[in-house]
């Protein structure tokens, strides 16, 4: 019980998150093990935020992490992961709450799926005129679309969401996390939803853990 309350109070403790390397290190455990405490405890995260669902304005866009294979395509046919990301805004334009999930692909019935996952029905959703997105988001959604230019400071607030995950990203984890990317995604978008209560992540984050069902009593014991 002990070594859980610690990796819980170390995670929440640095907006930066913590890597299962510097984990083992503080609290003298095996990498192994503090990556499996790591993982847990995002599982939870994940879970948490998949009780919410974002509504009203909502932007919409791709983006992509990792490097291109040799000879790759560039843009949205690219080898690197593929990451649809969604942030709901206030009335004031200002974002509010965050979802991402790493894809396969980007074509329409992934996008569609995302969105019925992530997106109240009914919803205005704004984006870039990607055709992918026309159809799954027309059906069930206001859709609000344009063909992209940085002039018009077009989803705005969505790509600098974007640069501050690639730094958290980049930076706690040195980028060594694509074959788990959606559980750092997940990390990433439980910190943002509750950033304003930075003060209370520890016992919200501790609650979360305690109510998830990835955990048995005897894992919680341990």
């Amino acid at each position: 019980m002990t070594v859980w309350f610690w990796a819980i109070y170390l995670i929440s403790k640095d907006k930066r998150g913590i890597s299962a390397t510097q984990l083992a290190t503080e609290l003298s455990l095996s990498y192994e093990t503090a990556w499996y405490l790591l993982h847990r405890i995002r599982k939870a995260m994940s879970q948490r935020d998949m009780e919410y669902l974002l509504s009203g304005v909502v932007e919409l866009d791709d983006t992509y992490f990792g490097s291109t294979e040799e000879g790759g395509k560039r843009g949205r046919g690219t080898s690197k992961a593929k990451i649809v990301v969604a942030v709901s805004k206030d009335r004031k334009g200002k974002p509010q709450y965050l979802k991402m999930q790493a894809v396969g692909n980007l074509k329409g019935e992934t996008i569609g799926a995302f969105a019925e996952s992530c997106i109240t029905r009914g919803s205005i959703i704004q984006s870039d005129a990607y055709r992918s997105y026309r159809k799954p988001l027309g059906e069930n959604y206001t859709h609000q679309y344009d063909v992209f230019d940085s002039d018009k400071d077009m989803l705005r607030w969505l790509h600098i969401i974007v640069g501050n995950l690639k730094a958290f990203l980049l930076g706690t984890y040195h980028g060594n996390c694509r074959i788990n990317l959606q559980a750092f995604l997940d990390e990433f978008c439980y910190r943002f939803n509750r950033r304003w209560h930075k003060d209370e992540l520890f016992t919200r984050l501790l609650n979360a853990v305690s109510n998830s069902y990835i955990l048995c009593p005897a894992e919680l014991s341990r």
